[in-house]
């Protein structure tokens, strides 16, 4: 096993630390607006292979990260499953919601995705063609919780309110529709793994909004649930899970959910995950993503001192959320330089 990724997945501790980064494919790069462009809007990205794949390149080229991530969207799964998906210029996804049992039931089987989701698979199997033999590809999907915040409320909201009303006044509903939601993420996840994806992550965005039992019923039970289908259908491919913001909840979460790595966010202290997480296993995290926009010193000593901290243990090194728009791409080179002795 030659890749990085993969051998810290696996659980060894390197000198250096592999990297890649969350949403590096993305708007901070120049490349990535053109091809947007050229695309003609989000969705139409998402859905042309060509230029899905185009833009999951870009930054491999440009900075030679040991990880490329499939280009596409966690909301692609509700599109697939009947939900209505469109975007907001300047405010972000909209669909249409599912908040009763007729609005449920309009929803399609789980085996019908694939029909909408096939060009996805198609980036794939370009991108574990083009790229460089030693970046490892990556797939991904949205959790079950997270994903139905968006479905129940029909777009992003600051507290997640409308799933935890729905949750609290009507649960059978809310558990059909995350039961249907696993169901359609193990078999969004194991198309990619036919593709060619090397690594799955399960992005919980809005974990840390659970708390007590509901985080282990609705963060790490369905977690759980998709990883033991993922292994049982494709042995050895390893599976990361990111429940955001879980807080103490992130101790014992390999052993809860059988994940091969936990991303942790920024709000954890580096030295407190060397101590209470990475013994389970592989850890991926931490940097603010601030600190790309921002940069200077404090980028440098920072990045620094999340490598020295996770040394001791299975580390890939990342931020603890996505990259934003306005970071400064230099700013990505200066972090990648001191993870690597630059």
């Amino acid at each position: 096993m030659t890749k990085t990724i993969l051998r810290a997945l696996a659980g060894e501790a390197q000198s250096t630390p592999p990297i890649w980064m969350m949403r590096q494919a993305g708007r901070y790069l120049p490349e990535y607006r053109a091809t947007r462009e050229k695309a003609g809007d989000f969705l139409s990205l998402c859905y042309n292979p060509e230029l899905a794949a185009e833009v999951t390149l870009q930054p491999i080229r440009r900075y030679g990260f040991d990880g490329a991530i499939l280009f596409a969207d966690i909301l692609l799964l509700p599109q697939a499953l009947g939900a209505d998906l469109w975007f907001v210029k300047g405010e972000g996804p909209r669909l249409s919601t599912v908040t009763t049992e007729a609005d449920f039931e309009k929803l399609k089987p789980v085996h019908a995705i694939d029909e909408i989701l096939s060009p996805v698979y198609e980036t794939v199997s370009i991108l574990s063609r083009e790229l460089p033999s030693e970046t490892t590809l990556i797939g991904f999907a949205g959790a079950p919780w997270t994903v139905a915040t968006y479905m129940i409320a029909g777009q992003g909201t600051p507290d997640q309110g409308p799933a935890h009303a729905l949750k609290d006044e009507n649960r059978p509903l809310f558990e059909q529709l995350l039961g249907k939601i696993t169901e359609g993420t193990i078999e969004y996840l194991s198309k990619q793994i036919e593709a060619g994806a090397e690594v799955v992550k399960i992005f919980d965005s809005w974990a840390g909004s659970l708390s007590g039992e509901d985080f282990d019923r609705y963060a790490t039970e369905p977690a759980r649930i998709i990883t033991e289908a993922l292994k049982r259908r494709h042995p050895g491919v390893p599976v990361i899970a990111f429940p955001r913001q879980a807080g103490d909840k992130y101790v014992g979460f390999h052993a809860a959910t059988g994940a091969d790595c936990v991303a942790v966010d920024d709000s954890v202290e580096p030295e407190w995950v060397a101590e209470h997480v990475q013994p389970s296993g592989c850890v991926q995290g931490n940097l603010k993503s601030s600190h790309m926009v921002t940069g200077g010193e404090d980028l440098v000593r920072e990045t620094r001192r999340i490598v020295e901290a996770l040394k001791g243990g299975p580390h890939i090194f990342n931020l603890g959320h996505g990259i934003t728009p306005d970071a400064d791409p230099d700013n990505v080179q200066r972090m990648i330089d001191a993870v690597r002795g630059g």
